[in-house]
């Protein structure tokens, strides 16, 4: 496990240097936002619809989302509920339940699961974030940042949810999965080409966007229980609920990783969008993704 994050650390540690070098005068939010939507628009979905084609859907797949599903949500209810007692603003409180609650399943639990498990490993990640984690941010988590932000361009969640490629490539996936379509060699090798590009553009993103320039002391204390929840709460409940339904061997310690996993990049979006604290948000990132570096090797070991 420590040659896994270890590779991965170099790659992301190639976005930070990228950050501070700018190479051939490219900023960092400017290339990242490139590489983000290639992959977004292009590779993900390639991935999203080999994974879910070749994937043993069944109830392994329905336990998997009731063991992400659940653990987003209680996670959301815990800082919440915390948020309440300390009296934090609206903004960072917003900011702090999105850091804690959605996990960084795809950008770095992705490459963790496939260089540990392979393909059980790419079909684990997928189907945490495709059947439960993608879905509640686009749906409760903006609801979530629209409460405790600003009202923002209002999109109903729906429309979220069918503007999103990898969600119609999963669909597309899946139906050609249970209706037996075959995978001709051809179309194997093009989407295994492009599926591949995944991985090491996703980690270099990630480390592209993490940023300390606007860090303060302040944070520290808002960090704390982000860091407990995300790092620790998650993937404890994630663990006994898994192991309550029943999910065995990589199929359970997958699961426990993609719930071990830092804060997600993508709600900077909803930050933005909904006038969160950014700067909280981003932190948390920062620090989630240093510290994962770390316990993830523990959670593995633990549950393995």
């Amino acid at each position: 496990m420590f040659a896994v994050t270890s590779q991965m650390a170099a790659l992301i540690v190639c976005g930070v240097l990228w950050r501070l070098l700018q190479p051939a005068g490219l900023d960092a939010d400017t290339t990242r936002r490139v590489l983000t939507n290639v992959v977004y628009h292009l590779l993900l979905p390639a991935l999203v619809l080999l994974v879910m084609w070749r994937a043993p859907l069944g109830l392994d797949s329905v336990r998997i989302a009731v063991v992400a599903g659940s653990s987003v949500l209680v996670a959301m209810l815990v800082i919440w509920g915390g948020c309440r007692v300390c009296g934090q603003s609206r903004a960072i409180t917003g900011a702090m339940i999105l850091a804690a609650a959605f996990p960084n399943a795809v950008y770095l639990g992705l490459p963790v699961l496939e260089s540990l498990f392979g393909e059980t490993g790419r079909s684990i990640a997928i189907q945490f974030d495709l059947f439960a984690c993608l879905p509640l941010l686009l749906t409760v988590g903006a609801l979530v940042a629209r409460h405790f932000g600003e009202p923002g361009d209002a999109l109903h969640p729906i429309s979220s949810l069918i503007r999103v490629p990898a969600i119609w490539a999963g669909l597309t996936g899946m139906a050609f999965n249970l209706g037996g379509v075959p995978l001709i060699p051809w179309l194997d090798t093009w989407l295994t080409m492009l599926a591949n590009g995944v991985a090491p553009l996703m980690l270099f993103s990630l480390g592209l966007a993490l940023c300390i320039r606007n860090w303060r002391m302040s944070y520290v204390a808002v960090l704390i229980p982000v860091v407990a929840v995300q790092l620790f709460l998650m993937p404890l409940w994630a663990w006994g609920l898994a192991s309550g339904i029943g999910l065995e061997g990589e199929l359970l310690v997958g699961t426990v990783l993609e719930a071990a996993m830092p804060s997600m990049v993508l709600g900077l979006v909803f930050c933005d969008r909904y006038r969160l604290d950014t700067s909280v948000y981003a932190a948390a990132v920062t620090v989630t993704t240093a510290l994962a570096l770390v316990t993830l090797p523990l959670w593995y070991g633990w549950v393995s």
